[in-house]
Formats: structure tokens, sequence, C-alpha cells
């Protein structure tokens, strides 16, 4: 639940803000008979984000069991793919971001109302099928289906809610923090995703070491018990981890936490001689 819940809110406030600062821009420049077909764009950006998510889980049930684990170890390594890129993106473009969608606005409105629909499609569809592929892999690592669909349905009201207020000025919040800790924390959930995906490739018989286990605590830790549950759904804890998940997701977890929390350098002086 707490992993779907801030994948949800992480990735449904960086829409909402998207979607707040083109809504704004148009208004401000006078630009409202453009509304209409930049809420079509991103309509059609979510209902593309549904498509996605209904059709994975759609082709998973259709497989057979190995045709299940290929699957779902392939898309839980496309999930930890996108969602590092999207991290270090967000990091790095973020400053920049409104002043990029004004550039791109203005660049459409010559062209037509096509153009804008266009725009606010592209800039949402990002967030949205990222979202609904690494929400996927979550809930095969999770396992617990019921719980996880609350944590997204949440996370997602209160992303909407945020974007609307911050929209409004009705609520102030420090944006570069708060996605420096939810970036950190997908990072966790994304070692989890990895891990799983690990697995499932070893009991297809692709990666060795599928019964050399770092630990199996299912003697008094039940895989589907409440703890054991609620430590998936934050950490992608499993009651039976063999050590090559427990390296290479340790690995990642280390190194991209460095890279991601490490202080930005200053940019290097030009020597100009005389």
């Amino acid at each position: 639940m707490l992993s779907t819940f801030l994948i949800a809110l992480r990735e449904g406030l960086e829409a909402a803000l998207i979607v707040g600062i083109l809504v704004a821009y148009l208004v401000k420049t006078g630009r409202n008979h453009l509304l209409a077909p930049l809420w079509l764009g991103v309509s059609v950006a979510l209902l593309a984000s549904l498509g996605l998510g209904g059709f994975l889980s759609f082709t998973s049930a259709e497989l057979s069991a190995r045709g299940e684990e290929f699957f779902a170890g392939t898309t839980s390594f496309l999930a930890v793919g996108f969602v590092t890129w999207m991290v270090f993106w967000m990091k790095r473009a973020a400053r920049g971001l409104r002043e990029e969608l004004h550039g791109k606005v203005d660049s459409a409105v010559g062209t037509g109302s096509l153009a804008i629909a266009v725009t606010a499609f592209v800039a949402v569809v990002r967030e949205g099928l990222e979202t609904a592929l690494f929400i996927y892999a979550n809930f095969k690592t999770v396992g617990a289906a019921s719980s996880a669909t609350i944590g997204l349905v949440l996370g997602l009201a209160l992303a909407v809610a945020l974007g609307y207020l911050i929209y409004n000025r009705a609520v102030r919040i420090n944006l570069g923090k708060f996605f420096q800790i939810t970036g950190t924390a997908l990072v966790v959930v994304a070692a989890g995703v990895l891990s799983y995906g690990i697995h499932e490739y070893q009991e297809l018989g692709w990666l060795p070491g599928v019964d050399s286990f770092i630990w199996d605590v299912t003697s008094w830790m039940a895989k589907d018990s409440i703890v054991a549950t609620v430590l998936a759904g934050s950490i992608g804890f499993d009651t039976t981890t063999s050590w090559l998940q427990f390296l290479v997701a340790g690995a990642y977890l280390g190194f991209v936490l460095w890279l991601y929390l490490r202080p930005a350098r200053a940019p290097k002086k030009e020597l100009i001689s005389a």
C-alpha cells in the first residue's frame, strides 16, 4: 500500500503540476479558447495510461506460468529503468520546466488547436505511461492487490488535490524538497522491484542461485502475513531472498542513491587567456 501510494503521489503530482503550468500560462496570456484542446490532450494521455495498465494486466493473466514469469521479470526491469531515468530527469529539469513548457505552448499556438492538444498529450503521457508500468510491476512485487489498490487511489487523489491547491495558491510546498524525498523513496521501491525481477528470471533458470538464500524467514513469518505484506509494500521485502537478489538490489540502491543525493557540482569557470 505504501509503495503504490508513494508512486501515485509522486508521479500524479508531477503530472498535475505540468497541467497546472500549461493551464495557468494559457489563462495568463489570454488564450482561454485553447483550454479545450489542452484538456483533450490531457484526457487522451490519461486514457493511454489506463490502456497500458489494462494491457499489462490482461496479457499477464493470459500467459502460461513460464510466460508470466518472463513477462513479470521483463516489465520489472523496464519499470526500474524508466523510474530511475525519470527521477534523475526531474532533478535536472525541474528548475527550467516552466520555461520549457511555456516555450512549447508558444510554438504550438501558431500551428493551431491540434498542436496544443499534442503538446499537452506529450507532456502528460510520459508521466502516465511510466506510472502505469511501475504500478503494474509494484503490484506483482507486493502481491496484495487490495491494499495496493487503496494506496494507488489515495495517492492519486492526494496528488490531484495538492495540484489544485498549488494552482490556486492555497497551499505552498517546497517542491524541491518534496521531489528529493519522494525520489529517494521511489529508488528504494525500485530496488525491491528489481529484486523481484531477478527472482522471476531465476525461476525461469536464466539466472543462477534460485535456491541460494541469504535469508529464509518463512518458518516464523508467513509470506501472506500482515508484517510481510507491509514490508513488501514499502521496501519490496521478500521472506525468501537469494544472494543474487540481495547483492544486485543492494548495489543498485547504494549506487543510485549516491548519485541522486550527492550535491550538484558547481559549473567550472572558463579560463580566459589574455
